[in-house]
């Protein structure tokens, strides 16, 4: 076997290895946050400081991954960040107050921020764009299944040890990566790699840390109008100020010139739109399963899990489907099947048989599956190489804000159609909870639209329709002569 070979059959593994532990550990906190309050003798409220200080760290941090895997090599910046995440959880096991639990989760969402935006160009520079599709196809799983997979195995250690072995399982797996990434994982960099762009580090990190903190709170605390104006009108003014930045500098720290790649741009903006219905189920369907139905944590974990297998099942059919319809059948139809199942949670009542529910998040899972495939995929559809690290770059920073965006929209939207409806009434909260998930499927469906954008023959050269289509005209013409 070649060492090309050698590293295509492990790199995934690498990246999966770390990206699992990453969306692991980003849901898995939520559920021990009442526990590790009464540990350290503060309120549960005070402890929204533990979440969204990985987020803001996330948020700052992403854009300047790129830049660092271009300058220092993707295998040293990789691993560097497996490493900083590992010690980090370590420190967070160990906290024995808020602010040192605060920092140690500043340091782990500086650690995260680079794994994935890193692996992810690694992909991109290793497999050619006829592989492309089954790597990153590979590689997505763990992202879908880690947010399902947290709340249960966040429930069952609080219930069984203690909220310190939440942060402490992050340890074995962070070594593997580690091992994994020190052994396979290529060591590419820029031979002439772009000056950082302070500035404009400055301006868009401050912006999109502000902007992410205020949709991390805004379902969860009770902001004024005035502030939340004031503060989001400061956001938007440092993200205008980037933009204006980036237009003038010859080497900005993101370089909005990408969105004229019109595949680029249509999966990214059509992945955030999508991501404002999709992105409220996770905390949704929690809210459903455990006040509208009665259902104890564990089992309303549980019920999340069937999302988790059917996402695994998609991996191994999806660069079938996308080969025979290609991209733009595939995002249009897929996008209005998963709001068509949100949809389906708002039949969900006390007196619904559980093979029901389950039915509903195994279709869940597999359109999901197949719609984060082809989204993440299709970007870089059109882009050069060279261009790759600046394209995962400015792919992950929106992707984490549209997750933000879409857990706030959740929220929101919830919170409109509950009032003043007290939680202790069951029906009532149900009924809200029903007229959400219709919102959000509304939302979803119509985010379709964008993908109507793409031709046909987008995508071609990543899901081998080329190669088919080619095979077929080739079959149906006559011998020659």
């Amino acid at each position: 076997m070649s060492s090309s070979d050698f590293t295509k059959r492990y790199l995934p593994w690498v990246v999966a290895t770390a990206l699992f532990m990453e969306q692991l550990d980003s849901t898995i906190v939520n559920t021990a946050v009442p526990t590790m309050a009464v540990s350290l003798g503060v309120t549960p409220l005070s402890l929204k400081s533990v979440v969204t200080s990985y987020i803001l760290s996330l948020a700052v941090a992403i854009p300047v991954s790129g830049w660092m895997a271009d300058r220092f090599g993707t295998r040293r910046v990789f691993m560097t960040a497996v490493v900083i995440f590992t010690i980090a959880s370590i420190l967070c096991g160990l906290s024995v107050n808020t602010p040192m639990l605060v920092a140690a989760r500043l340091l782990q969402g500086f650690g995260a921020a680079m794994m994935m935006p890193v692996g992810r160009i690694t992909i991109i520079r290793t497999f050619p764009k006829a592989e492309l599709l089954s790597a990153m196809n590979f590689v997505i799983i763990p992202a879908l299944i880690g947010p399902l997979l947290g709340p249960t195995v966040g429930g069952l250690i609080v219930h069984w040890l203690s909220w310190r072995e939440i942060f402490f399982i992050n340890v074995p797996v962070g070594v593997a990566a580690i091992y994994l990434a020190w052994r396979y994982m290529p060591d590419y960099r820029d031979e002439h790699p772009r000056p950082l762009d302070v500035m404009g580090l400055i301006l868009f990190g401050a912006g999109i840390a502000l902007l992410s903190w205020l949709l991390e709170i805004f379902g969860e605390h009770r902001i004024d109008v005035t502030s939340a104006t004031v503060l989001f009108a400061i956001a938007g003014f440092l993200l205008l100020a980037y933009f204006l930045h980036a237009r003038r500098d010859d080497h900005p720290l993101l370089r909005l010139e990408l969105f004229r790649i019109r595949t680029f741009r249509i999966s990214v903006v059509g992945g955030f739109l999508t991501r404002l219905g999709v992105g409220g189920l996770p905390f949704l369907l929690p809210l459903l399963y455990q006040l509208g139905l009665g259902l104890p944590a564990w089992k309303s974990g549980l019920l999340m899990m069937p999302s988790a297998a059917a996402a695994m099942g998609m991996k191994f059919i999806s660069v079938r489907v996308l080969a025979h319809f290609g991209y733009r059948q595939v995002l249009v139809v897929n996008t209005v099947l998963i709001g068509i199942t949100i949809s389906m949670y708002s039949f969900v009542h006390a007196g619904t048989p559980l093979y029901a529910i389950v039915a509903i998040s195994l279709c869940l899972g597999f359109f999901n599956s197949l719609q984060f495939s082809s989204m993440n995929s299709i970007a870089y559809a059109d882009v050069e190489q060279k261009e790759s690290s600046m394209a995962s770059t400015i792919a992950s920073s929106m992707q984490q804000l549209s997750m933000s965006f879409g857990l706030a929209a959740g929220s929101l939207i919830t919170g409109w159609y509950l009032g003043d409806v007290p939680q202790s009434d069951r029906v009532l909260l149900t009924e809200a909870l029903h007229d959400a998930f219709l919102t959000l499927a509304v939302l979803t469906i119509l985010s379709s639209a964008i993908f109507w954008l793409l031709r046909k023959e987008d995508g071609a050269s990543i899901s081998g329709s080329a190669k088919m289509a080619t095979a077929t005209t080739e079959a149906q013409s006559p011998p020659d002569a």
